[in-house]
């Protein structure tokens, strides 16, 4: 099962998050250290969901793409 995965680096180190897996949340010193988390976190996250549940989130279809705005000051 693939899912989407956002890595961001603050102060700290760096943060990650699962957009579709509410609270599934993690960090690292390290981007790698990050993203070994989040993958972790996210295991975690799915064992906890009953089967039905786990079925919706795997019928789901997610695109993350970027997108070009105006911004103005």
């Amino acid at each position: 099962m693939f899912v989407n995965a956002v890595i961001e680096k603050d102060e700290f180190g760096y943060f990650a998050y699962v957009p579709s897996l509410q609270g599934c949340v993690s960090q690292g010193k390290t981007y790698e250290e990050a993203l070994n988390n989040i993958q972790e976190a996210t295991e975690l996250y799915l064992e906890t969901l009953k089967e039905e549940e786990l079925t919706l989130l795997q019928s789901k279809n997610y695109a993350i793409v970027p997108i070009e705005v105006r911004a103005y000051a």
